[in-house]
């Protein structure tokens, strides 16, 4: 099993802590091999796309989810399994954010967004892949502007989400309950921006 999460998490604060004197922009994650600080410099287009998604799931949250929101951030945490994961975007009771400390618990998440970055696609398709269905999180929105398609996982059982969707950039895509048009998304350009 390995350290314990009330180790890691310490760990993943005195990360925390430290990247605040570095240069840039750093974000810290637990994963399957621990507190992991990585750099974060993600391009615009990546941010335009958070934005246009928070945006859609926002207005259909206040019909059918009240007190519910998509947010960029913050972090959600599942200790029982030891991960902690700073997604894209959440959609979270807005409750939660008026809570003390860092991380919202993982059973209060509807679902989860990524965007894949350039730099790291590894670690939205595999790590957050397998972390995700085992914290218990219903959808996952694998979003790729490096390939304009999209991957819709749901249905989790044992730690693996038991249905996978695809769909290309043009789609009103289905998540969960909501549908997300995706036909404003854009791709990253030749040098991944």
């Amino acid at each position: 099993m390995g350290m314990d999460y009330v180790k890691m998490r310490a760990i993943a604060e005195q990360l925390d802590a430290y990247a605040e004197q570095l240069e840039g922009s750093w974000s810290v994650e637990i994963g399957p091999s621990g507190p992991v600080l990585a750099m974060t410099r993600p391009p615009k287009r990546h941010a335009g796309t958070v934005r246009r998604i928070c945006s859609q799931l926002g207005d259909q949250l206040l019909g059918m989810h009240p007190g519910y929101i998509c947010a960029g951030g913050p972090e959600i945490e599942q200790p029982a399994i030891g991960r902690m994961r700073l997604p894209d975007a959440i959609v979270i009771p807005e409750a939660a954010l008026d809570e003390e400390g860092f991380a919202v618990d993982a059973t209060q998440v509807l679902a989860v967004v990524e965007i894949v970055s350039p730099s790291n696609p590894h670690n939205d398709y595999i790590e957050k892949l397998a972390d995700y269905p085992a914290m218990g999180i219903p959808h996952y929105m694998i979003v790729d502007p490096r390939t304009g398609t999209i991957e819709v996982h749901s249905d989790p059982c044992k730690g693996c989400y038991t249905r996978k969707d695809a769909y290309i950039y043009g789609d009103a895509v289905p998540f969960g309950p909501w549908t997300v048009a995706t036909s404003e998304f854009r791709r990253y350009g030749r040098a991944g921006e």
